[in-house]
């Protein structure tokens, strides 16, 4: 990874060969004051997907994502920023307790939970907190997994209280997961595409069981609850936690194994979520997954998504008008798919940092250079994604020849992610250092 591909001129003169810690002081105080990292919440604690202007309007990115939400979350308690991590587990938990009915219905097999408008809404208004009424893919695993996670991560570091209400939203979701039965459940995953069964979803909500089953069994929690509750719950955890795990020992290194050529996939970038934050693979599965992601989806300006991706791919925004760019194609992919070029799939932004932060990591297990120089190379591979007006693209995109921002910038998701990597980066100078 010698080239680099360097948008802005202010930002190259911050990106170094290795970096101090008065390196990286300045850099996160030059992100800042310049708006590189800006994030301005809703007066509900949660974020909208881009910074809200007319064309997020128009791609409806000024709504709010559960999954984006959930990022932004953890990269502010990674950096000590408990109060905004509070605010956005508040704000998800408020809108999913307003539709209570999702879960229920569900639960009570009162509705078809295959149709996707009928699962709980991961994409909603985030100022109302009310549901959106155009079509789009709810049923999306992950995003439920990524609240439960969230929201058990901060109450086991006590940032969040665990109270009766919030208890048993988090029960809620527990009986929505084993309703639908997640471990085999086809969903619409990260990219919110055709339904399928995905390691990457069914790994988040594993994460997310196991994040609640460790708060749960913390010592003097019975005594806040009823014993015989915490005793049920942790049983039933323990078993959906065992078949999730079952199904990921079958499925990965790929994201899905299903004979249907539109669904079997054997490299996502989503699945190095599951080794970078949630954590459920052990050192072997997560070095397999890196290197897939390194050797078949690493591009020169960023990340594909996937092998064969339509999304924001070549000349895009000649393809299709503002209105449809971000529209739900989850039953149409098909017609999008049509359009791509091979090898010109969209080179996204909110990967490097990941592989940073993953390589950073591994450093600071391990005092290995060679961890710390690849944490280093993706890290200064983020930094080249900011883009000349100094802003966090979603992706670049081929257009006319060449590689350029598509229209989701800034995005939050990008934001937060190179945020944790710059955090990652300051850890592992400082033991660098010691």
């Amino acid at each position: 990874m010698t080239d680099l591909n360097i948008h802005s001129d202010e930002v190259s003169k911050h990106i170094c060969p290795i970096y101090t810690a008065d390196d990286l002081d300045r850099l996160e105080t030059f992100l800042f004051e310049r708006g590189v990292l800006s994030f301005r919440p809703l007066e509900t604690g949660l974020f909208p997907a881009a910074q809200i202007d007319a064309a997020t309007s128009r791609s409806g990115y000024h709504n709010v994502w559960v999954r984006d939400n959930v990022f932004v979350a953890h990269a502010h308690f990674a950096n000590g920023r408990l109060d905004t991590a509070r605010g956005v587990a508040r704000g998800l938990a408020g809108f999913f307790s307003k539709h209570l009915f999702r879960f229920d219905d569900i639960i009570a097999g009162a509705v078809d939970r295959n149709a996707p408008m009928n699962r709980p809404h991961i994409r909603f208004d985030g100022v109302a907190l009310s549901e959106l009424p155009e079509k789009w893919s709810h049923a999306q695993n992950d995003a439920l997994g990524y609240f439960v996670w969230l929201f058990c991560n901060l109450a086991a570091a006590g940032a969040i209280p665990l109270t009766g209400d919030s208890l048993a939203l988090l029960e809620k979701l527990v009986a929505y997961f084993r309703a639908i039965r997640f471990w085999k459940d086809e969903d619409s995953g990260h990219w919110e595409e055709v339904r399928k069964i995905n390691a990457s979803s069914i790994g988040v909500v594993v994460g997310g069981l196991e994040a609640m089953k460790t708060v749960l069994e913390a010592p003097g929690r019975s005594e806040c609850f009823d014993p015989a509750r915490i005793e049920s719950n942790v049983r039933l955890l323990a078993d959906l936690i065992r078949r999730g795990r079952g199904a990921l020992d079958d499925i990965l290194p790929a994201e899905c194994v299903q004979r249907a050529p539109q669904k079997r996939r054997r490299y996502d970038g989503a699945l190095m979520f599951l080794v970078y934050p949630v954590g459920v693979v052990d050192q072997a599965m997560a070095d397999r997954i890196v290197g897939d992601v390194a050797a078949h989806l690493r591009g020169d300006v960023g990340i594909r998504r996937y092998i064969g991706d339509s999304y924001w791919c070549a000349d895009y925004r000649a393809l299709f008008p503002p209105e449809e760019r971000s529209g739900d194609f989850s039953q149409n992919l098909e017609r999008r798919d049509r359009l791509l070029k091979q090898g010109q799939e969209a080179q996204w932004c909110i990967f490097d940092p990941i592989m940073s932060a993953i390589y950073g990591n591994r450093f600071l297990r391990s005092g290995i250079a060679s961890d710390q120089e690849k944490q280093i190379a993706y890290f200064n591979r983020s930094l080249g994604q900011i883009t000349s007006t100094l802003q966090c693209p979603e992706a670049y995109f081929l257009e006319r020849g060449k590689y350029v921002p598509n229209d989701d910038v800034p995005l939050v998701w990008t934001q937060a992610n190179l945020w944790l990597a710059l955090k990652l980066m300051q850890n592992t100078a400082a033991l660098r250092a010691a």
